[in-house]
């Protein structure tokens, strides 16, 4: 075992400023802490940092990517959160994921994917990206229409979805702390 509790990262890739997905995501990292198990957790928001589109050929890391990079290797965990866009991930969450390829071996990852349809393929792209970098993914994820399941005032209205959120929050903690 380690001697530090399972630390999860919560990473949005949405760039709406009122993002349906990163209040999703908020809500499944207060889900995890509350799990019992002492797990921690923080957020890192794409659309509040700058990190500059992926370039093999850069030679020193910006600022922002040092900042970044120190919360992936903080985490022991992860879950990733984006809205569907045309049936993938967001640009920022596949930037991130260029970024970080090296350090996401061996972690685990759960899913949250904010679609009008279902973003199963939005998820596998995600699954496809971890699995090539050797990370460990869920088995599911959870989806949900911000539209339908969020009121104007940002609460949840959808039960399910809460009770999804609650479920991957548990299941994260419990595999992602075998897998550490």
């Amino acid at each position: 075992m380690m001697d530090h509790p399972l630390r999860v990262l919560g990473v949005s890739g949405s760039m709406r400023q009122k993002s349906k997905t990163a209040l999703a995501l908020r809500m499944f990292l207060d889900f995890v802490v509350q799990q019992g198990h002492g797990a921690e957790a923080r957020m890192l928001d794409l659309r509040s940092t700058e990190l500059p589109l992926y370039s093999p050929d850069r030679e020193a890391p910006s600022e922002a990517q040092k900042t970044i990079t120190a919360e992936v290797e903080w985490a022991d965990a992860f879950v990733l959160a984006t809205p569907d866009y045309h049936g993938s991930m967001s640009g920022a969450m596949k930037n991130f994921l260029d970024y970080h390829w090296e350090e996401l071996a061996g972690k685990t990852f759960g899913y949250i994917c904010s679609s009008h349809e279902k973003g199963l393929t939005v998820m596998d792209q995600m699954r496809t990206v971890v699995r090539q970098c050797y990370g460990w993914s869920l088995p599911y994820g959870v989806s949900f229409d911000g539209r339908a399941d969020f009121d104007a005032a940002g609460a949840l209205q959808n039960q399910r979805v809460e009770q999804r959120l609650k479920m991957m929050a548990r299941d994260l903690v419990v595999y992602g702390t075998l897998i550490r």
